[in-house]
């Protein structure tokens, strides 16, 4: 399959397009700068630019673009690129998808977990209830406009948890975990819905060629707390899990971001992607932080 990929230069996107290319397919990257080689397509999503024609020579496109929530605080400015950069991706597809003589057949859109907000004491699953938080209208609203794309084309949210991996979220626990200055957040207890890197990518080529449609959750199989996965980590870089930081003092440094990231409890259940016959590579996450600290 010739997959064109949106966010192709993330860190999602890396791994998705290295295990496309290893299963035999041809990952198809849109940039903002000039194309180099058939492989890329200029588009501005700002501008809501894309020449609907290219999508006629693709069978598949996976959109992973919006700006990171990892990077932080979430000003009021930058609440807003968060929601816009979302929106604008999506909608230069599902626009460029109607227009196109020769649609592709399936668009796997980005999503989150977020959308489930914080529900201690809940398993959720995809029919479970959005929540009402500033990230579940956000993660609402994106889905919403995937769901503009043309009636042929399935459409899929792929609603993503904590990516295990050297970049992302974990980004600023590493360095203080490596310096035995983690320990637990907020108390800890919150449970936390993990995926490793290279199963994010597996589940989303394995949803390529499935049949489901709407969302699907991509998290692990195995639930884990905040305190599980850091003190984890901790364990595998050989330091010490004994430094709590309060719930008030991430909620007076990172306000919404605290709230809604790190403090929020989501048991969130993968029950619709495994009986769709996907195999996890890491079942927990200490197979998935071994794994992460094995990478380049």
């Amino acid at each position: 399959m010739r997959v064109l990929i949106a966010g192709a230069s993330g860190l999602i996107g890396r791994e998705l397009g290295r295990q496309l290319a290893a299963a035999g397919h041809t990952p198809v990257r849109l940039v903002r700068r000039a194309a180099l080689g058939h492989n890329e397509i200029r588009w501005d999503p700002a501008a809501l630019v894309l020449d609907p024609s290219v999508l006629d020579n693709v069978d598949a496109v996976v959109n992973l673009s919006g700006a990171s929530l990892a990077r932080l605080p979430w000003t009021s400015g930058y609440r807003k690129e968060i929601l816009q950069s979302r929106l604008h991706a999506t909608r230069t597809l599902t626009d460029a998808l109607r227009r196109a003589s020769s649609p592709p057949t399936v668009l796997l859109n980005g999503s989150a977990v977020g959308i489930y907000g914080n529900r201690p004491a809940e398993v959720l699953s995809e029919a479970s209830a959005h929540g009402t938080d500033f990230l579940a209208e956000v993660v609402t609203r994106w889905e919403v406009e995937a769901q503009l794309a043309p009636e042929p084309t399935r459409v899929v949210a792929l609603r993503t948890g904590l990516v295990l991996a050297k970049g992302g979220a974990l980004k600023p626990l590493l360095p203080l975990a490596k310096l035995g200055l983690a320990g637990p957040l907020g108390g800890g207890t919150q449970h936390w819905a993990w995926v490793s890197l290279h199963d994010e990518a597996a589940a989303i080529v394995h949803l390529l060629t499935s049949t489901l449609s709407g969302p699907v959750n991509l998290v692990g199989p195995t639930p884990a707390t905040a305190n599980d996965i850091i003190s984890t980590l901790a364990a595998a870089l050989h330091r010490p899990f004994r430094l709590p930081v309060p719930r008030a003092m991430l909620t007076l440094l990172l306000q919404d971001a605290a709230r809604q990231l790190l403090l929020a409890d989501q048991q969130v259940s993968s029950g619709k992607l495994q009986d769709d016959g996907f195999e996890f590579a890491h079942r927990t996450p200490a197979t998935a932080i071994d794994w992460m600290l094995r990478q380049p």
